[in-house]
């Protein structure tokens, strides 16, 4: 089947393109620019990563082939870069080599089930593509655009984009979620049917990012851990200030991997402007308080 066009117009321009430096912009301070739990030290001296470390191990064939179908080779080529380059670049760690599959690529693929035919998807904090990238692989009928702020991470991801095949389906758009949202005076705000991100934030601060890249009625579906359920529980109240609808915890893959993908989705259903600064009171002599000098 052939690749989806990926969608075209004002945005192209400001897509991120293959770039030698390795310093993130003074603006890389955010959150979202924090090593995420993918990205590993430098490698010990003499330690050289080996696409043996990507290998599908037997017992999760039967898994991968009903997540990937017909495109298991290409997810494969995604492991092997990932247990190469990844590693040299500083992505992976060493030690989540041998996890890669179980770890990192059925989980993500696993969510796939909650994601529509044919939709658009952001993927924040992409960092060495994961959710964003398995799910195009998983998933040719997908549109994916790749969020990372960190020049390192863009650069991988536009290499492995371009090594995979994916051109015509993923774009990589290095910024903050922020600045993806609210657009420039060269680019439209980026918008998508899902959101997606995995181990970027707790789940008030994910839904202040990613809520705004939703369309209207669109959903952030956020891979978590064990503690999803309580993260439900403690930000449920500022989800709603966001304009998110109930937070909604789902298992994904039930009877394909084990144990399933945790996921929590959140359907965007009002749009929230940005909190207005408050006025200075006035005193009730008409004059505002904290006001300096007197009147002669």
């Amino acid at each position: 089947m052939p690749e989806p066009a990926a969608p075209t117009g004002p945005a192209d321009p400001v897509f991120a393109e293959p770039t030698a430096a390795a310093v993130p912009p003074s603006g890389d301070r955010s959150d979202e620019a924090r090593q995420s739990f993918v990205d590993g030290p430098d490698r010990p001296a003499g330690e050289q990563p080996s696409p043996a470390g990507a290998t599908l191990p037997p017992e999760l064939a039967d898994a991968a082939r009903t997540l990937f179908g017909d495109r298991l080779d290409l997810a494969a080529a995604y492991a092997e870069l990932l247990a190469t380059d990844g590693v040299v670049r500083g992505l992976i760690g060493p030690r989540e080599t041998p996890r890669l599959w179980d770890r990192h690529l059925l989980n993500c693929a696993a969510m796939a089930e909650r994601i529509p035919e044919g939709a658009s998807v952001i993927d924040v904090g992409s960092g060495a593509g994961l959710p964003g990238l398995v799910l195009a692989i998983a998933r040719p009928d997908l549109t994916v655009t790749l969020v990372e702020p960190l020049a390192r991470r863009t650069s991988f991801l536009i290499e492995a984009v371009q090594h995979l095949g994916l051109t015509r389906s993923v774009r990589v758009f290095r910024g903050r979620a922020e600045e993806a949202a609210t657009g420039s005076r060269d680019r439209e705000p980026l918008s998508a049917d899902i959101v997606t991100a995995r181990a970027v934030a707790a789940l008030d601060r994910l839904a202040a990012w990613c809520l705004p890249l939703a369309v209207s009625g669109g959903r952030l579906v956020a891979l978590k851990g064990a503690s999803a359920a309580e993260e439900i529980a403690e930000h449920a109240a500022a989800v709603a200030r966001l304009g998110g609808g109930e937070p909604e915890l789902h298992r994904c893959g039930v009877g394909v991997i084990d144990p399933p993908a945790t996921v929590i989705e959140v359907v965007r259903e009002r749009v929230v402007g940005p909190a207005r600064k408050k006025a200075p009171k006035r005193s009730r002599g008409g004059r505002r308080r904290g006001s300096q000098g007197r009147d002669r």
